[in-house]
């Protein structure tokens, strides 16, 4: 189940929120520009579908998004725990960094825990499968998919370059809770 924690950006142990709700996630992740939101299939996508086929299942929802966010280019990627650089992936991510631009997941499946800083506060979302987050440009934030990452997503971007990130170089990821998988 999807998850919010908002903690102070100070102490890990001080919790502003703790909420398993969609709709306090979406209206929280609201207040400070992030979109969240849930997409649903009318079928279910087999566990092993490939990118083809998952695009097709949600061919109306990626082209609604391109056309509403005015982004270029879309792709499907998976993790999986046996995937022997699942390491070195993870690690790439762990780092506060920002995009200069939105930074749109959807979870076909799996999960990922997206954490944003913003302000004083770090904002801890678990996302799960049907779960669409969209992080504003320039968000500082981090991405940790777990020591057995298990996950599908449709990525879309508003470059052809794809993930392009500048480190802040802030170790605060290292403070916070990570996902334990």
């Amino acid at each position: 189940m999807s998850q919010l924690t908002i903690y102070s950006e100070k102490d890990c142990q001080t919790i502003h929120l703790s909420t398993q709700a969609p709709a306090k996630i979406k209206t929280e992740l609201n207040k400070i520009g992030v979109q969240f939101k849930r997409w649903h299939l009318a079928k279910e996508l087999p566990e092993d579908a490939g990118a083809e086929a998952i695009i097709q299942a949600y061919q109306s929802e990626i082209d609604s998004l391109l056309e509403s966010g005015g982004y270029q280019s879309f792709d499907v990627v998976s993790m999986n725990p046996d995937n022997p650089d699942k390491a070195e992936f993870r690690q790439k991510f762990l780092d506060e960094h920002i995009h200069y631009e939105d930074e749109v997941r959807f979870f076909v499946r799996g999960q990922g825990l997206f954490v944003l800083h913003i302000e004083d506060k770090v904002f801890s979302i678990l996302c799960e499968k049907d779960d669409l987050i969209s992080v504003p440009a320039k968000t500082k934030h981090w991405f940790d998919m777990g020591p057995n990452p298990e996950f599908t997503v449709i990525r879309v971007f508003d470059n052809l370059e794809g993930w392009v990130a500048e480190f802040t170089g802030d170790q605060i990821a290292d403070n916070f809770p990570g996902l334990e998988n």
